[in-house]
């Protein structure tokens, strides 16, 4: 199984020019299920059934995976096994009959924008790391990106004369426009911040931690969570929080949703759809909460 596992993530790699956290998420599905086969005697992709799939995902949701788990890891499972009937290396999808949980669809936790402007009032002071936390703040609200794709960007990837950022991920790239406040922060940090903050002269990374090496993802997370409890936010943070945000903001403030989806990066237009159902029921609570015969 594992030579079949690594087979399927080179695939997802040179040929649907999958993204890092794409082929980790598979990797990582695909392995929990190989571990369970093999304490089953099943070592082998072609002695792989329908019962023993049905099996491990019972075992699944009986030991409290969410939903939401449940759902990825059979999407992981079914992309894989048809990779395997595809290449004709199993003679039968035994994948076929699996079936993802319901999810209730929850809204994304946003900060109001009252929030989002104390949020990054917070990194106030003049050392290299105030300046590097506040351009970081100022640039992840203004464009939208991912947190991973924030702490991989590298100075050319920033055209601050034309206030954009070129994003990356993948093959697949998006240009990103942002606005006067993270152009003046970003001016502020590649002036007075980056060359006290990445150790390595030859480096082209953008953003480095305190170490002066590459930035975690939960580097910025502890980094988020320490600024929102300074601003006395209770929101659950997380490293998407101002990415949605920025994407709810845009569209309650009339931004079309193809534009949204474009700097979101998102492939799928019925993801950015999420934010006009948010929108809509904003609308709805103010007009029940307002118009005098609701």
């Amino acid at each position: 199984m594992e030579q079949a596992i690594n087979e399927f993530i080179t695939y997802l790699h040179n040929v649907k020019k999958a993204s890092a956290n794409t082929e980790q998420s598979y990797k990582r599905d695909l392995k929990k299920l190989d571990l369970y086969l093999a304490a089953n005697n099943v070592n082998d992709v072609s002695n792989v059934n329908d019962r023993i799939l049905k099996a491990y995902i019972e075992e699944l949701t009986e030991s409290g995976a969410k939903p939401s788990t449940i759902s990825r890891s059979i999407a992981s499972i079914k992309a894989f096994f048809h990779y395997q009937y595809s290449q004709e290396k199993i003679a039968k999808d035994p994948s076929l009959l699996l079936k993802a949980p319901k999810i209730e669809k929850k809204f994304p936790e946003i900060l109001t924008t009252d929030e989002v402007v104390k949020l990054l009032e917070q990194p106030k002071g003049d050392t290299p790391k105030d300046i590097r936390d506040k351009a970081m703040l100022e640039l992840l609200y203004a464009t939208g990106i991912r947190v991973t794709e924030l702490i991989n960007l590298e100075v050319d990837d920033v055209n601050l004369k034309m206030s954009y950022l070129l994003c990356s991920e993948g093959s697949k790239e998006r240009i990103i426009p942002f606005g006067a406040a993270a152009k003046e922060a970003l001016a502020r940090y590649l002036k007075s911040g980056r060359e006290a903050m990445v150790s390595d002269r030859s480096s082209k990374l953008l953003f480095a931690n305190c170490s002066g090496q590459h930035m975690s993802r939960q580097g910025f997370w502890k980094l988020i969570k320490y600024y929102a409890k300074k601003a006395g936010i209770d929101a659950d943070i997380t490293p998407h929080t101002l990415r949605h945000s920025f994407a709810a903001h845009l569209v309650e403030n009339g931004a079309d949703l193809r534009s949204v989806q474009e700097m979101l990066g998102h492939s799928d237009i019925s993801t950015t759809q999420i934010y006009a159902s948010m929108n809509h029921n904003h609308i709805r609570e103010v007009y029940t909460r307002a118009h005098p015969r609701r």
